[in-house]
């Protein structure tokens, strides 16, 4: 795939344009084209690594590259450079990408909430003996979260809004997502926010779930999508329904067949069989709700993420 290569100042600044790259066809009677995705070494993108096992990205001509990086707001860089031709990333970090002016679009649903109170891969814990009861009582508590200005502070606010508390009086510090049972076991924090395969360690370290901040922010909460560039999408627009077609089947395929999705996933992450088998899986829909992308926008301007709201619209292809 051709692409033009941007240099980036910082994670969400564009500078300049320099000069066309090329992906390649592989051999001269049509081989498989080459795609690079950047991706990240969680449950959530299951779906693309059993579609690649089963062959639906193959079937339509795409020789699937699967680049595993640090987050989704990382990859935003890659794919404005060029660099990755798509990736999986939060709906805040597109929204807040969008409004900053980045020519980013989404192609495909990634991973949503199941909307099940204390049943969904996404939760607030505390420790067993807290006095912490509701998210309410989350008012003047300190509280981990990976990103700070993301979608886990973004949707804990949520949770605390919904519950009658004042989101303004949580104090929100980063840390790894590993450290954080540990954290919360030493009183260094008064809770956690953790996603799965996480939710489920916390629980066996003895922590107590108080909130289901996904669910929270929305019952059909899109979390994560697929996206490319504006420029990929005028460049190859075939090729682009080729990657939604497979990426579409490859969440139909993972929803009906969790117990594949508990085995693929011990083989591009660190969980053992035991972990694997008892995690939380989230909710692989087809389609974006879209209604629920408009009320994390919502969320974010209130909570001072982004300035105003940008056109909703032109997230989309």
């Amino acid at each position: 795939m051709r692409r033009r290569i941007l240099s980036i100042a910082g994670v969400l600044s564009l500078i300049a344009a320099s000069g066309c790259g090329g992906g390649d066809q592989d051999g001269e009677d049509g081989g498989l084209q080459e795609v690079t995705a950047g991706v990240i070494a969680i449950v959530d993108v299951a779906p693309i690594y059993l579609g690649d096992q089963q062959g639906f990205f193959e079937e339509r001509g795409i020789d699937l590259n699967l680049e595993v990086g640090s987050g989704g707001a990382a990859s935003i860089p890659g794919v404005v450079s060029g660099d990755l031709d798509f990736a999986f990333g939060n709906v805040v970090s597109l929204i807040i990408a969008r409004e900053q002016g980045l020519p980013l679009q989404i192609i495909s649903n990634g991973v949503a909430t199941t909307g099940e109170q204390g049943a969904d891969f996404s939760a607030v814990v505390v420790k067993e003996d807290s006095p912490i009861e509701s998210a309410a009582d989350l008012e003047g508590a300190t509280v981990s979260a990976n990103n700070l200005q993301n979608i886990g502070d973004t949707t804990v606010r949520a949770s605390v809004r919904k519950d009658g508390g004042d989101p303004s009086q949580v104090e929100f510090v980063e840390m790894g997502l590993p450290d954080m049972s540990a954290a919360v076991e030493k009183e260094e924090i008064d809770a956690a926010w953790v996603v799965e395969p996480f939710v489920s360690m916390a629980l066996e370290d003895g922590h107590r779930e108080i909130a289901s901040n996904f669910a929270d922010g929305h019952p059909e909460l899109t979390v994560a999508t697929y996206f490319t560039s504006e420029e990929v999408i005028a460049q190859d627009p075939e090729l682009v329904d080729r990657l939604t077609a497979a990426l579409e089947e490859s969440l139909a395929y993972a929803a009906e067949n969790p117990d594949e999705v508990r085995e693929i996933m011990g083989t591009y992450t660190e969980m053992d069989e035991d972990l694997a088998g008892e995690v939380r899986l989230p909710a692989w829909p087809e389609e974006v709700n879209r209604e629920s992308v408009e009320t994390m926008a919502e969320l974010m301007h209130q909570d001072g993420l982004i300035d105003e709201i940008p056109d909703l619209n032109e997230l989309y292809r």
